[in-house]
């Protein structure tokens, strides 16, 4: 079956939006079945959301007072200590990492 260029709608905004052939190749190789939903505009809406939501990348962390294991500073983490591992402050992570 060949494949044509689709004109979908948004759901979002309403406007109708293109879903080329090179995207439908791109959406078949990575496993997707369904057709997108939003447009561009929108979804680069979403996505920046969602990150200053606290979804994805750019979401602020709660953090938990911890006493660094190796130095005794007091610093925080982004994680509940759980007290049957050491926790490092950030300098002495790095260095042991290494």
């Amino acid at each position: 079956m060949a494949l044509a260029d689709k004109e979908l709608t948004c759901v979002e905004c309403g406007a109708p939006f293109l879903f080329t052939v090179g995207e439908q190749e791109f959406f078949a190789s990575r496993g997707y079945t369904n057709d997108p939903k939003r447009c561009s505009a929108c979804r680069s809406a979403r996505k920046s959301q969602q990150r200053s939501s606290g979804f994805g990348d750019g979401g602020a962390r709660e953090m938990h007072p911890v006493v660094c294991d190796q130095c005794g500073v007091d610093t925080m983490v982004p994680f509940v200590p759980r007290g049957d591992r050491p926790v490092y402050c950030s300098d002495c992570f790095s260095t042991i990492r290494r």
